[in-house]
Order: C-alpha cells, then structure tokens, then sequence
C-alpha cells in the first residue's frame, strides 16, 4: 500500500518509523528530516546531469537519462530496503519524480510505503507556519555565568517544554561557547532541530527558551522564532558576580590554553587593546580567574546593549537560592504566578 501524506500527517506518523531521504547526499548533508536515513536515488553528480538536461533539453531526455542512472540500482534499493523493518516514509525536495519513483519501486517490492505530499519542502514550510502562528514563549534572562543552561534543563527534568537552543546547535553563545562542543550542525540542519522539538510540543502551554542572539557560533535562528524571541515575556535573573565566576571557572578553566586564547582573540577589537593584553598574559601566567573577570565584565556590558534592544516585557525574579536544583522549581511556580499570555 503507498499512501500520500500532508506534512502534519506525516511528521505525526513517522516517529518511531523509517524514514528515507530520497535526494543526493550532498541535500541530506545540507538538511534533513531528523533521524532520516539517506537513501539516495541519485549520486550527486547523477543528480548535475539529469539537471542540466532538464533545462537544455526538456523533461523527457531528462527522464531517460534518469532511468539509465538508475536502472542498473534497481535491485540494490530492493535488497537495501529489505533490512529495513516496517513501513517506510519516503520524500525528496518537492514530492516530484524522485520519491514517486522510489516509492513504486518499494511498493513492487511488497513494502507499506508513505509519501510527503510536497516533499521536504512542505515540511519546511508546515513548521515555519507553526511557529509564524505565535508560540506561548517565556524566555529565561540572565548575565553569562548565570547558569542558564542548567535550569533550563532542571524544567525539563520537572515536565516542562524547553527548547534548548546552545544544545541544538552545539555552541554556548559566547566566543568560548564552541569549546568542548561537537561539530555544529548546518544552520538548515539546525533549523529542522528546532522543528522537530517544536512538533513534539503542545503549542497550548508555554514553552521555555534560553535568551540569544540570533547567531549562536556559525548557526542563525530562523526569523520567524527570533521575533518572537525579541519580544516575549522574560523573566530574569542575577546571581552575584562570585557565583558566576565559579561557574565559568568550573565549565571553562580545565581546557587547553591555546583553544582560550583563540576565543580571546576572536573578540580582541571589541575587548580593547589593554584588555586583550591584559586577559592574554593572565592566560599564560595561568591566572584564569583574572582572564574570567576582565571577559566577564565584557560580556556584561554586551549583555545589556542587546536586552536594550528588544521589545521584551521584563520581569525581575530573585530566588531563595541560585543552585540550578533548587531555583527550577521555584521558578516554575513563579512564572505560574506572574504570567499570562493574552
């Protein structure tokens, strides 16, 4: 049986299933359904080919080159397919010639098939509409070192929907959030990321996110969730200097040398001549307490020019204490208390 799916459909029923990737290997790295497969009809260079006869040519050229590319493959698919259990999810770029093409195929083969009607593309576009149509955000604010990341994480452990942000996209947000991270991902691939967490969310309770910047490390966040961002109810909070120094002392200090002084110079022209001096020699004295105040005492001033900017409804929150454990809970009962989306 081969059914056609419309995007919310097909994301709704996939999860748990195999889902395969019909375009080239080099669209898959670029971008795809989280946890897809690549299942590829054509190499790369097969797909340049078949392309440029399309446009030079016309379609039905373009067909039988195609079919000369893969006929020689059709066995392969078959018997690839066959180590895959259950039924098979199947798109490409627009739900064209590709998938349709794989799909009846699998389908010969005895195998349950659906398709994305659309392809990726519609899935794309499905998301983005999902969240262009307002999401119930609360951001967490607060000056670097505050731990952020931490209680952001103590909700979720608590049943609250986070999205995480520096852990979609491997980066902490700062010159120095690339550090002991794994390779980022593609900024489209980075995009899907947050789509996938945001189809798995009920979009009728609020959702809690890290305040950022739109670049996180060599990632953007999408437009329609940064406005959002710019402009949602924050709660913020300021844990005393001492205890953020510990903090970044603790996530930062026990890394090689040469990989912090590498961030230091990242931003040398906005730390200043002095600073950039002053931070490099403590480095290599291996003062890294000093290093952590001189950038810490950056970054607060960077922290409150990009707060000034956005149209956020800000709502101060001092805790009983700043231990990330502690302060979930407490925070979650507060944001029950003080906000309310219209």
């Amino acid at each position: 049986m081969m059914t056609t799916l419309k995007a919310g459909e097909f994301i709704g029923r996939m999860r748990g299933q195999v889902v395969l990737d019909i375009r080239t290997p080099a669209e898959f790295a670029e971008g795809h359904l989280p946890n897809a497969i690549s299942f590829p009809l054509f190499t790369n260079e097969e797909r340049i080919v078949v392309g440029t006869i399309y446009k030079q040519q016309g379609k039905e050229l373009a067909v039988l080159k195609g079919l000369e590319f893969v006929g020689p493959k059709l066995k392969k698919f078959v018997l690839q397919a066959r180590k895959l259990q259950g039924a098979l999810y199947l798109y490409c770029w627009r739900g064209g010639m590709r998938s349709n093409s794989m799909a009846w195929l699998l389908l010969t083969a005895g195998r349950e098939v659906y398709l994305l009607e659309g392809g990726y593309k519609a899935y794309r576009n499905h998301c983005r509409e999902l969240i262009s149509n307002g999401l119930k955000l609360i951001m967490l604010s607060g000056p670097t070192g505050s731990g952020k990341t931490e209680i952001l994480h103590q909700l979720e452990s608590l049943g609250h929907q986070v999205l995480d942000l520096e852990g979609l996209a491997n980066h902490r947000g700062s010159s120095f959030g690339g550090i002991g991270q794994p390779s980022q991902p593609t900024t489209e691939q980075f995009t899907n990321l947050i789509f996938e967490k945001i189809t798995e969310f009920n979009l009728s309770k609020p959702i809690w996110v890290e305040g950022e910047s739109q670049s996180i490390g060599k990632v953007s966040i999408l437009n329609e969730l940064f406005s959002q961002m710019n402009c949602c109810q924050t709660i913020r909070i300021d844990p005393p200097t001492e205890e953020r120094i510990e903090r970044l002392l603790r996530d930062y200090a026990g890394f090689p040398p040469e990989q912090l002084q590498r961030s230091v110079e990242n931003i040398s022209k906005r730390l200043g001549g002095k600073d950039t001096h002053e931070t490099l020699e403590a480095l290599r004295a291996g003062d890294y307490r000093k290093v952590t105040e001189i950038t810490l005492a950056y970054y607060d001033k960077t922290y409150d020019f990009s707060m000034a900017r956005r149209n956020t409804k800000m709502i101060q929150f001092v805790p009983k204490s700043y231990v990330p454990e502690l302060l979930a809970p407490e925070l979650a009962a507060f944001a029950e208390r003080e906000i309310r989306f219209e």
